[in-house]
């Protein structure tokens, strides 16, 4: 936690707290645990200095109030009140489940105009989920069933935005149904935890799917830095019976090592164009390959335009290689 001249006017600056990755805890000791929601979007702390002004911060400090105009009248809802809110931005798709992938038609947009346009055509919607600081006080030494109820008494709905409910205990009742209905996981939180700003706490513990897959590798892009040189990431597709279509870029969990070996492979495969069917993300100088290697990666499910999310790289597979 920051300096309060750092703040938004008169209030605390409030890192948020982060999660441990785990596992759903079993019954009858999932009694002592709420359990929400994984919303697949970006943190984000809502400030109300209570003059019907509102200040978003992202989880790095950036101030992205102006990206999401839809959201400001929840200031005007909290009035006079002096609020810090922790949630989740996300966007929905048209059966009401996160797409982290339209979630990033929003980000990084400065220009007014197309803020505004977006805002009409992409809206978000904030999930909120904390409250760590109301009305001069301070609570993040407060336990969490109590932070929930103080938050769950400010009755915060409105059309981009509300505070979702959850469930104490019945974690794996609560996992299949997130499951079930397409979001990536859960968050196991101690009801008698407190709000530990800027940690990384085991007090709060979050369980996502996780699918192993095998894809097809149709391109690259170059590294920065140290990796100048060396695939940054590669697109990989998974074959359809129209062709291979793309699903993303994953560069998480190479190694230098396995970045060298793909770059020798990778520059024997040169190809002139993309042999994905479908669009691939904008990305920058993109160095197509013959669709041959097969890698096998990991991934949290599927985004509602068929990406994947969050990919991880796992191995090569040698022994599967696409046949020309």
């Amino acid at each position: 936690m920051a300096a309060d001249d750092d703040a938004p006017g008169s209030l605390p600056l409030i890192e948020p707290m982060l999660a441990i990755e785990g596992q759903l805890p079993p019954a009858p000791a999932d009694e002592a645990y709420g359990v929400e929601t994984k919303w697949d979007g970006a943190r984000v702390i809502s400030y109300a200095v209570g003059d019907g002004s509102l200040r978003l911060l992202s989880r790095s400090g950036d101030d992205v109030t102006a990206a999401f105009p839809e959201l400001h009248p929840l200031g005007e809802q909290l009035g006079r009140r002096q609020v810090v809110l922790d949630g989740e931005i996300v966007a929905l798709d048209d059966g009401g489940r996160p797409d982290f992938g339209r979630l990033q038609r929003r980000t990084g947009v400065v220009d007014p105009r197309k803020v505004a346009r977006l805002a009409i055509d992409v809206p978000v919607h904030l999930m909120l989920f904390d409250v760590p600081y109301v009305d001069g006080l301070p609570r993040w030494s407060t336990p969490y069933r109590e932070r929930r109820m103080l938050l769950e008494g400010m009755d915060l709905a409105g059309p981009r935005w509300t505070t979702p409910s959850y469930a104490e205990g019945h974690a794996h009742e609560a996992w299949a149904a997130a499951l079930a209905y397409g979001h990536e996981g859960v968050v196991c939180k101690r009801l008698d935890s407190e709000y530990s700003p800027g940690r990384r706490s085991a007090d709060w513990i979050k369980v996502v799917r996780t699918e192993t897959l095998d894809v097809v590798i149709g391109g690259w892009v170059e590294g920065r830095g140290d990796l100048r040189g060396l695939p940054g990431a590669v697109l990989v597709g998974i074959d359809a019976p129209g062709g291979l279509r793309y699903v993303g870029g994953v560069g998480s969990g190479l190694s230098d090592a396995e970045r060298g070996e793909l770059g020798e492979y990778l520059g024997a495969l040169a190809a002139e164009e993309s042999p994905f069917v479908n669009p691939v993300d904008d990305e920058p100088d993109v160095r197509w390959v013959r669709p041959r290697l097969v890698v096998e990666v990991t991934a949290s499910g599927r985004t509602f335009g068929g990406r994947l999310r969050h990919p991880t790289w796992r191995r090569l597979r040698p022994d599967r290689t696409r046949p020309a």
